[in-house]
């Protein structure tokens, strides 16, 4: 990856929520660590889309876990990011991966995997999991830590 102009970040200024996931930035900050294998944990409960059919808000869970190279996501463009999701119509499986390989062109970690747990629709939940390959060798991987859809039961 070539190196990143910094001087564009939202962090520490004000920032818009972009109208659209396309015209979102996904900010690069320095790795502190970039010789250590570690996994940065990014949960976000309430993630919203909307259906693309219906125009019916969606809901879900999403867990997004990266072990970072030379680059971090800085955390404010990253829910900037996914604000711009709130009225974009796409189906569950496209939101999911689209996120994934958003964060991974942004910053070329050496692994990322996202869950995506969405709330029930038509009373089918659908939960989505994409990742960009094994996980580095010795690397702790812990569980997402969302139990799958239950309903009542």
């Amino acid at each position: 990856m070539t190196d990143h102009d910094l001087s564009h970040t939202t962090l520490g200024k004000d920032a818009a929520i972009a109208a659209r996931p396309e015209d979102a930035r996904l900010d690069p900050v320095p790795n502190p660590h970039p010789d250590d294998n570690y996994v940065a944990r990014f949960t976000c409960p309430e993630f919203t889309s909307l259906c693309p059919v219906t125009g019916q808000p969606d809901f879900a869970h999403l867990v997004i876990d990266y072990v970072p190279d030379r680059w971090l996501v800085e955390s404010k463009s990253l829910k900037l990011f996914l604000f711009s999701f709130r009225n974009h119509g796409a189906f569950h499986e496209g939101c999911t991966v689209e996120i994934g390989k958003r964060i991974v062109a942004a910053v070329s970690p050496r692994y990322l995997r996202i869950a995506g747990y969405w709330y029930p629709r038509g009373g089918i939940p659908i939960d989505v999991f994409w990742q960009t390959g094994a996980p580095p060798e010795g690397l702790w991987l812990p569980e997402t830590g969302v139990a799958p859809y239950r309903g009542r039961g």
